[in-house]
């Protein structure tokens, strides 16, 4: 139980601190809004230091495609159009229940704008109970709840393909995601545990470039920095941005860490106003280098309620009809669901996993255990006392 008469005297030391930090935000907002104005004259300068240096650069950057000042009215989508969106939850392992095993379960949502259809809202459960789905993960030192997150990742991309090609058809049409289409944990996984899981999302992918149907990951609140450390080139003081020469710990004090940890939503959104976007960008992650050719490209949006990173795969950023039209039936999506798309949030109350859901589902479970003639069926005492208090 919580003692908020102690935390309470906590308070006043944390208010404190968040005081003094929201002023030093403020200068470094300040001084990364120098290095933007100054990154307007040299940009194709700055490009060019970048791509030359590429292989000596040690943080995380991306490269604007467009005039870093880029601010661009959103399109009216059209009044005929289907959005198509999954999302995915699960009940996680647990060796004191009444059996080992795991569920994935990804909602699904498909919603007809200006047509007379009913929409689709549902979900598709997947219990896991056999060895080689609950242990496989541990000859690569993977645990298996985390394995579970990243099969529940190709899950949701897979199911998301085969519903917007089965619901395809002459009217317009944008997929959806709830975050980012860069699996940035690929990076630590070994190439055989890799090899399980990139794969079917390439394959998925391939398939909605072949239906015609945009692709889009929508980030809220996001915290990527990769697109403000653009402008650390502006700021190093050496003569070329050789970071393995001099600065090779970037966890020090380096020089051209001037704005950290500012965001790059905190700056675009002092250069959009609601309804635009700004710049594109294509992301220059390490992991990209396994996507084949399916480069990743984001820009920041004014969404009205905050600023949104929209990442989409190349071949959605370089059709410019699509790629605008896609960002008009987002922002239709955004203002429908009150300040976040309707169509994920809806997936994602379908895939969720209730306290009741659970409950039933271990109910069912031990309901089919006792009618296979399996005896002592419960859970462990630990988990049957912490269910209940007698204090």
């Amino acid at each position: 139980m919580l003692d908020l008469t102690k935390l309470a005297r906590q308070m006043q030391g944390l208010s404190q601190h968040l005081t003094l930090e929201a002023a030093a935000s403020r200068q470094r907002l300040e001084l990364a809004q120098q290095h933007l104005k100054k990154a307007f004259e040299f940009q194709e300068e700055l490009v060019n230091r970048q791509e030359q240096w590429r292989d000596r650069i040690i943080f995380a950057n991306a490269t604007p495609i467009e005039p870093l000042e880029t601010c661009i009215d959103i399109p009216v989508p059209p009044k005929i159009h289907t959005v198509i969106s999954t999302d995915g939850s699960q009940i996680s392992p647990n060796h004191h229940e009444i059996a080992y095993c795991y569920l994935i379960n990804i909602g699904r949502v498909v919603l007809h704008y200006g047509q007379n259809k009913h929409p689709i809202l549902d979900s598709l459960p997947e219990v896991f109970y056999r060895p080689e789905d609950l242990y496989v993960s541990r000859q690569w030192g993977i645990r298996t709840d985390e394995w579970m997150g990243f099969c529940r990742t190709a899950s949701e991309i897979t199911v998301l393909a085969e519903l917007a090609c089965s619901v395809k058809g002459e009217v317009p049409n944008l997929a959806m995601v709830d975050g980012s289409l860069i699996y940035w944990f690929l990076e630590q996984l070994p190439m055989d545990a890799r090899d399980r899981i990139l794969p079917p999302i390439l394959e998925a992918w391939k398939q909605m470039r072949e239906a015609q149907i945009p692709l889009m990951g929508y980030l809220s609140a996001s915290r990527n920095i990769d697109a403000m450390n653009f402008l650390r080139l502006s700021a190093c003081p050496h003569p070329v941005p050789d970071c393995i020469t001099y600065c090779p710990n970037q966890l020090e004090a380096v020089p051209c860490k001037k704005f950290e940890p500012l965001r790059d939503t905190a700056l675009w959104a002092t250069q959009l106003k609601p309804g635009q976007r700004g710049t594109l960008w294509r992301s220059n992650a390490r992991i990209l280098e396994l996507y084949e050719n399916q480069t990743i490209y984001f820009c920041y949006v004014h969404v009205g309620t905050e600023i949104a990173r929209i990442e989409v795969p190349a071949w959605v950023a370089e059709n410019t009809t699509m790629f605008d039209q896609a960002l008009g039936l987002m922002l239709a999506q955004v203002q429908k669901g009150y300040g976040y798309p309707v169509a994920i949030a809806e997936a994602h109350n379908q895939a969720v996993v209730r306290g009741g859901d659970r409950a039933r589902f271990f109910a069912l479970l031990e309901r089919q255990m006792i009618k296979a003639g399996i005896k002592n069926v419960g859970t462990s005492y630990k988990e049957a006392r912490k269910r209940g208090s007698i204090a």
